[in-house]
């Protein structure tokens, strides 16, 4: 199915210019829309977020990807972010769509955007399924990961953390923000029918979080182990086979 590309601006949840792209099917109305939250510290333009996209416009889907505040070509200053400013992007994002091409339906999240997706459901009334990708069921590890940043971060007011070949400041008030959220407790009130991909070979967040998120979430939900993928998906038929999967899946839920 041929598709198309729109690229999209819209305003932020703290009102900075966001920066998206549209994945439409290109010769007929979308069966859906989707809304996909790239993970931390990634732009929409990394390879699961453009594979995924691409493939579900191919399976009749609109899919919307956006680069968060202060990522890739979106405006803002990423040491002001935090994670309840990525839930607040989604919720606007997920206006703009209301408001353009039809509310998402379903919402998709990769790594931490998973957990966004998670936070930010109960405020997109539309979303009816809701899908994550190699999600961490909290951010005890995320957490961990930053500890070792507070005496810079009380000394300088930020710190620098590297995320694959690229460094982003990082404020006391972000990790903060993290020891706010009580996930498990979120997952628990999802309320949504509930789509969770991992892989057992996940070197970045751990297996175990899918059985965590899994039995705390209630009915409907299931869970598809991703065998040989990385936590990136970088391999594009990891990608396909997701889009297929939750376009199958979803159908069930969409009316």
């Amino acid at each position: 199915m041929a598709r198309k590309l729109l690229q999209v601006e819209f305003e932020g949840a703290h009102g900075d210019t966001l920066s998206g792209r549209l994945d439409l099917p290109g010769d007929t109305d979308p069966r859906a829309c989707a809304l996909f939250a790239h993970c931390f510290t990634c732009s929409k333009d990394i390879w699961a977020a453009t594979h995924i996209s691409t493939a579900l416009a191919d399976l009749g889907f609109a899919v919307l990807r956006f680069d968060f505040t202060g990522l890739g070509h979106s405006e803002g200053e990423f040491a002001s972010t935090n994670f309840s400013s990525n839930v607040a992007d989604l919720v606007a994002a997920a206006g703009y769509m209301r408001s353009t091409f039809g509310a998402p339906q379903v919402l998709i999240g990769h790594s931490l955007g998973g957990a966004a997706v998670l936070a930010a459901a109960e405020h997109v009334p539309e979303a009816a399924a809701v899908v994550t990708l190699a999600a961490p069921a909290d951010f005890t590890n995320l957490r961990n990961r930053l500890a070792s940043l507070v005496p810079e971060i009380e000394a300088k007011g930020e710190a620098w953390v590297t995320i694959g070949e690229r460094s982003f400041p990082i404020r006391r008030q972000f990790i903060e923000d993290l020891d706010r959220y009580r996930m498990i407790e979120k997952i628990a009130a999802l309320d949504r029918a509930l789509l969770i991909f991992h892989s057992p070979r996940d070197e970045v967040v751990d297996i175990d979080n899918a059985r965590r998120i899994f039995e705390a979430a209630a009915q409907p939900k299931s869970f598809i182990s991703l065998v040989d993928a990385d936590h990136l998906l970088t391999q594009r038929e990891d990608s396909e086979f997701v889009a297929a999967m939750i376009a199958a899946w979803a159908g069930r839920f969409l009316g």
